[in-house]
Order: C-alpha cells, then structure tokens, then sequence
C-alpha cells in the first residue's frame, strides 16, 4: 500500500501561471454564480507563485477583461503601464532603420496593451483566486499522472522530499502527495514533461504539426530617469544574427519605477551548433542604439525560457479522459504579436466553463469536448488561424523576404482573403548543421558592465536547487553526448544552455559530461533542442529553481 496520504478536489491545476489562476478563478466565479461549492486546488513548482514566470511582456487585456472586468480599479500591478509607442527597428551592424507602423497590421500595433512583470500579475491573480476560496499550493511540483483503472486520468502526485542523489532517504524525507480529482488541468508551461507524457499516452498531436520553440533570455535593467519612457516598446531584428542561420529579435520595454526589460528571442530551429543564445542576446545589447540606452544602468536580474512558437497548427487535442492541456501547455501563443498571455488565459477558462459544466451534470473523468469546442468557435482560434503562415514563411524565405511575405499574409487575412494552405513545421532538434560544415563563432569576453557572463547571469536569477537530490536532467542515454553529440555536432549542449548547466571537460582521452543541474533555470531548452532527444527534463524538488522577483 501507498504511503502516500491522498486529497480529492472537483479540479487540481498543474501550474500557477496565467492560464491555471484565470481557469481557477473562473470556475469559483461559476460556482459562486449558481450557488454550488466546488473545490480547487492549484500546485505551484515554484517557491511562490511566480517565481518561475518570465515573459516580456506586452500584454493584450481582452482575456483579462473578460475574467475581471474591474481589474484596472482593483490595484493591478499591470494598469501601472499603459503602452505609449510602439517602435520596430531593423538592426545593421552599427545602425538602424525605423519599419513604418503603418506598413504593419493594426494588431501589431499594440494599441490598449500594458507592460509589466508577468510575475507580479501571477501574484495579484493568486490573491484574487485565494480570496474566492482556491487552495494554491507553492513548492510543491506535480511529479506523477495517476490513472484510474480504466486510463482515464485520476489526478497527480506531487514529488517525493528529501530524496538524496544516490536514491536514500535523508532525514527529512516526505513522501508525495496524491491529489485525486473528476478534471485535472495540466498548464505547466513549454514542454511540461508531464504533458509530454500525456501526448504519448493518449496521442494527443497525431493531427497536429510539431510544436516548434523559441528560447527567450531576458534581463531587467534600472535605467537614467532621463531616458526611460514609461510604456514605450521597441522590437527589433537583424543584427546579430545572420541570414541563413537563424531567426529572431530583440525587444526593449520601459515599465514603472524607471525600469526596462530587454531580451532576446532566437527561434531553435537555428543550424549552426556552435551558436549559443546567451552570447547572442550579450552581443545586441552592444549594438550602439541598445548600448546608448543603457549607458550608466545597472542589471538588476536575469532568466530565460522557452517559448512554444507553433502556433495554430501546433495545438494538440486537448482533452483526454479526465484531464485537459491549458495554456503554454498546449501553445496557443500569437507569434508576430508576441504575445500569449490573453490566449492562455482565455484557454484556461474555456476548459473551466466545460469542468463546471460537466461536474454539475454529475460527471466525472470523461472527455470534456466542450472545451475544444469552444475553443474552435473563439477568437483565439481566429486569431492563431490568421497568423498560422508567418512563423514558417519567415524560416522559410529569411528575415526581409520572409517578413515581406508574412505582412502581405497577414493582410490579407484581416481582409478576409485566407490562404487556401498551411505551412508545415519541422522539429527543432533536426536543424543543426554538421560542426566540420559550420563557421565557428567567436563571441567577445564580457565586461561586467553592459554584458555578463552566464554564472553571474544565474547568481542575479536567484536559482536555487537542494544540490543532494537526484539530477533532474536526465539523459537516455549517457554515452551519446561524447560518442555521438561532440564529434558530429561539437556538443552543443555547452551553448544552447543559458545556464552552463552542461559542459565537456577534462582532456584527450579523459574527456566527461557534466551537468551543472543546480544551474537550471527551467527553460527547457534542453530537452528541446539535443540532436538526439537523448536529454529528458523532469521536475526537480519542489520549490528548487529561479526565484524571479519581478520578472
């Protein structure tokens, strides 16, 4: 028999992110409205809710209005920052060339957006949703999908505490939790690996494209009051990548109390494996109109994580028995707007309408197709389906040819004129180029002033992980990094990690792996781009991992 004590609920929610409190929220909202009790529980990996968000951001409110319609009188952190100016600029070397807003779709223009901290939105919806009645659970990591006997799924156990690297219980061990539920909602963000699992299990993307990623590195800057802007937003693209190799931008927001966050997004579909993301996103802060912008600033903090860039022909089926994808989980983020916020909210209280539904009708661990449903009838659908063609246009014909084609694509969409096809995607980990067919990069040291290293970069991410537990970056196989991934790829594992959580040291025939896991900041990238698919992220320790103040 289990040890372990078990708690049951109508919903569990895997994750407190937007999608999760918004599905959260709504399902007391609808419990309160016809007078019926329902339990929820959300569980949280993070520390504290929030202190594994990280998005720009920019954020449409539409989905906030809907759930919330008060927000903006109710102390939001987000109203604090109205957007102001909306800038695109195309990066050379040493210069830059202003797009014209009028040449861009009108919903690129972020006209009623806000930005701020995705962070400290999480935090005010968790308060919101507590105060309603929902049990949100941080530092505990959804580690297990149970099942009933019939496979449809009975909720999730939470991971074990106190476990030691080599497998023995410590002192202060805890058994998991099992959290037994009629619908479990799993929105753990990109590339959940419990989701992973459920795609397998019940071949939830057989009609679906694979999900493609991009990495974002992020850092938060206190800049001169005399250049900071509030709500005003710059994107760019070009320099310092190159054309053929990759694809991706820059974004630079100025937020309150003299704030900006800046960061780089590098689609991993990239091809050379001796490019490392980290270096690219230290190099643009040199272009000379970003470093102007800086001068005299002090970096406050840093992480990173993957973004799911497939769009409308990446979202799998979403449901299965007794569970549903939400959010991240499932990718409904809007590319060119570069924006997901609204969307995976919206998803979370699509898939809370249908649970309600379903739990006053007396059911219980069916399918609940009332979700999808919604889902093709809403405007997130319309709003994916009509950008579903620039991610892959653009990786396709380069960024000039490829952005033209993608604003005539989008055009046309928004005046009714759809393209009779979809584009097809590719899996990231098929893109790499062989090492002896690649240029070698040489990226330049850091000063310590504008750019950083990467450790330095974690210390500021407050990431933490208990360093005697078992490695929660695991590998199938752990002969192919050196016998397979170094001589045909140069192990690009030592770059693509933002965190230097992988490196190949030692000399000769003395050569090693090593995995630096308490370094992770959970961006996934890993597990997203080895050649192989030989690296399998789990969940560490409840509780381990960055600790994102403001992020």
């Amino acid at each position: 028999m289990s040890e372990r004590e078990s708690m049951p609920y109508d919903v569990v929610i895997v994750g407190a992110g937007p999608s999760g409190l918004a599905a959260a929220i709504r399902l007391k909202q609808l419990a309160t409205e016809s007078g019926n009790e329902l339990s929820v529980c959300i569980l949280e990996k993070g520390s504290e809710v929030g202190a594994h968000i990280l998005s720009g951001a920019v954020v449409d409110p539409r989905a906030l209005d809907e759930l919330l319609p008060n927000w903006r009188d109710e102390g939001c952190p987000l109203a604090r920052t109205p957007v102001t100016e909306n800038h695109h600029w195309i990066l050379s070397a040493k210069g830059k060339s202003a797009f014209p807003e009028f040449m861009t779709p009108p919903y690129l223009h972020n006209k009623g957006t806000y930005t701020g901290s995705l962070g400290n939105l999480c935090r005010w919806l968790a308060e919101r949703a507590q105060e309603m009645g929902v049990e949100i659970f941080p530092g505990f990591a959804a580690a297990e999908i149970l099942y009933h006997d019939d496979g449809s799924v009975k909720g999730v156990a939470t991971g074990d505490m106190g476990v030691a690297r080599d497998g023995h219980h410590k002192p202060d061990y805890q058994p998991g939790l099992e959290l037994h539920a009629k619908y479990t909602f799993f929105g753990e963000g990109v590339r959940g690996h419990l989701t992973k699992q459920l795609q397998r299990q019940f071949d939830l993307c057989r009609d679906a494209d694979p999900q493609v990623y991009g990495i974002g590195i992020k850092e938060l800057w206190d800049i001169d009051p005399a250049k900071h802007v509030p709500g005003k937003v710059i994107h760019t693209q070009g320099w310092p990548l190159r054309e053929g190799e990759s694809n991706g931008g820059g974004f630079f927001y100025h937020q309150a109390d003299g704030q900006v966050a800046l960061g780089f997004v590098l689609w991993l579909n990239y091809k050379n494996p001796y490019l490392s993301p980290f270096h690219e996103m230290q190099r643009w802060k040199t272009h000379p109109e970003i470093a102007k912008i800086l001068a005299g600033g002090k970096r406050v903090s840093y992480g990173a994580r993957a973004i799911s860039d497939g769009g409308w022909q990446s979202v799998p089926k979403l449901v299965m028995p007794g569970a549903a994808l939400i959010g991240d989980s499932a990718g409904f983020l809007n590319v060119p707007r570069i924006k997901g916020t609204h969307t995976s909210m919206k998803s979370g209280m699509m898939a809370a309408e249908a649970a309600f539904a379903a739990v006053q009708a007396g059911r219980a661990g069916d399918e609940l197709t009332a979700y999808p449903e919604a889902y093709q009838t809403s405007w997130v659908e319309k709003e994916l389906r009509g950008v579903r063609n620039v991610v892959p246009l653009v990786k396709k014909f380069g960024d000039m040819w490829g952005t033209l084609f993608s604003g005539v694509a989008m055009w046309m969409e928004l005046l009714g004129l759809r393209w009779p096809f979809t584009m097809k995607h590719h899996p990231d980990h098929e893109s790499l180029w062989r090492a002896d067919e690649s240029r070698e990069i040489e990226y330049p040291k850091p000063d310590g002033v504008l750019t950083f290293d990467r450790l330095s970069s974690v210390f500021i991410s407050n990431t933490n992980h208990e360093e005697d537990q078992p490695v929660h970056l695991t590998l199938k196989d752990p002969d192919i990094p050196l016998n397979y991934n170094l001589p045909i790829y140069a192990e690009p594992a030592q770059r693509y990690c933002p965190a230097g959580v992988y490196e190949v040291v030692g000399e000769g025939d003395d050569l090693r792996f090593q995995i630096n896991a308490q370094n992770c900041v959970h961006c996934k990238t890993c597990d997203i781009k080895d050649p192989t698919q030989n690296i399998n992220w789990v969940v560490p320790e409840g509780g381990g991992g960055p600790n994102y103040p403001n992020m």
